[in-house]
């Protein structure tokens, strides 16, 4: 609800609401650092984020101040990262080595590689991640008992298609046990794409393209999460492409790549979902999804508006509470106008008009432009 708001131009009042970590909307910045300076009296600089202020920022407006920078500025941005990031506790040094993922480029690579000395698991694993993104191997695949690469290889069969096009598919192989599937999904977790489509002696983009989707349900959701996790750009988005356009339930597995899609490719998977509605429910489970874009055609260009308007003036419990979620999220993604749209439709289908489903669809269309407020909002400048 914070990112809708904010994205209007509004903030909500301090008293009903106060922003307590580092992912709240941009925004917030300040009143999260705020809250940290009531234990002092310094108040973080306004000037730019260098060496020599470092430790005047406060974490929040810190890393709003060093992600602006990569956008920017990347290479001093790194460079900020290398020269302090050291000195922080764990968890920090983890948020600021995430960061890097903002223009991400080659130049990352000495100081990514640097962290496999790092005291932090978790900042080894996040760089090793970063850098496989990179086509970087992080580790020696040696083929040996203890090597997690040619474990995962195992699970993967390799085979040939096509009687005048011969190509190389890949195939899950079939599971003997539960302990073999939970071993399976955590090698799929520890290792990076590179390292395993090297292990086939092929290259990221043969190995999504012979990939053989629907053979196996839970192996596609984990191949997924590592292209997602360890994936070059250009693997990423040919994943997402690729199952974007063959539609249906594999393209829900692109919903494990959404942190990384860019909003364009996020938008049509959305509106694929809702043209199509068999899966309309999945549509809760999108992340990171850009707020106050989703149009009236958007809904009436398929089965959507027709699925919304049976499960509203029908009688199955379990329809009526997916229903319930899927106008949740569509309040978050609506436009005002589309908003206001639905929640007339809906009520007109039997929705009772103090529906709390209706909640965040009547906040949207109240935020459609400056005026009096009475809500516990304000707004902002632009």
């Amino acid at each position: 609800m914070a990112a809708l708001v904010a994205s209007r131009g509004f903030v909500l009042h301090p008293m009903d609401w106060m922003p307590s970590d580092q992912n709240s909307p941009d925004v917030y910045a300040p009143w999260v650092d705020w809250q940290a300076s009531m234990n002092g009296e310094r108040l973080a600089p306004q000037e730019k984020l260098t060496a020599e202020n470092w430790d005047e920022f406060y974490p929040a407006a810190r890393r709003l101040a060093l992600a602006d920078m990569r956008r920017s500025d990347p290479t001093s941005a790194r460079m900020l990262i290398e020269a302090k990031a050291s000195g922080e506790p764990a968890e920090v040094r983890l948020a600021l080595v995430e960061l890097m993922r903002f223009g991400l480029s080659a130049e990352d690579v000495p100081f990514l590689k640097s962290l496999s000395a790092d005291r932090s698991g978790k900042v080894r694993e996040l760089a090793g991640r970063l850098l496989a993104r990179l086509g970087e191997h992080v580790r020696p695949s040696d083929g040996g008992p203890d090597d997690p690469v040619a474990e995962l290889a195992a699970f993967i069969t390799e085979g040939r298609s096509g009687f005048i096009r011969r190509r190389t598919i890949y195939t899950p192989a079939k599971l003997k046990s539960q302990a073999q599937e939970q071993r399976r999904a955590e090698l799929f977790e520890i290792c990076n794409l590179v390292e395993v489509a090297e292990r086939f002696n092929t290259t990221e983009a043969e190995f999504i393209g012979g990939w053989q989707f629907g053979a196996d349900n839970k192996a596609d959701i984990l191949i997924a999460r590592m292209v997602a996790a360890s994936g070059s750009e250009a693997a990423l988005t040919q994943m997402a492409d690729t199952l974007i356009a063959e539609g249906g339930k594999p393209a829900l597995f692109v919903l494990h790549l959404m942190p990384r899609l860019d909003s364009r490719r996020k938008r049509v998977l959305i509106r694929l979902i809702l043209k199509e509605t068999t899966y309309l429910g999945m549509i809760n489970l999108a992340e990171g999804i850009d707020v106050d874009w989703l149009e009236w055609d958007d809904l009436t260009n398929g089965q959507a508006l027709a699925a919304l308007r049976s499960a509203a003036g029908g009688k199955d419990d379990a329809a009526r509470r997916g229903l319930d979620d899927v106008l949740e999220t569509i309040g978050f993604l609506a436009t005002a106008t589309t908003a206001a749209k639905l929640i007339d439709d809906m009520v007109a289908a039997g929705v009772p008009p103090a529906a709390p489903s209706l909640g965040l669809l009547r906040l949207n269309a109240s935020l459609a432009g400056p005026g009096t407020n009475t809500s516990p909002i304000r707004r902002t400048a632009k």
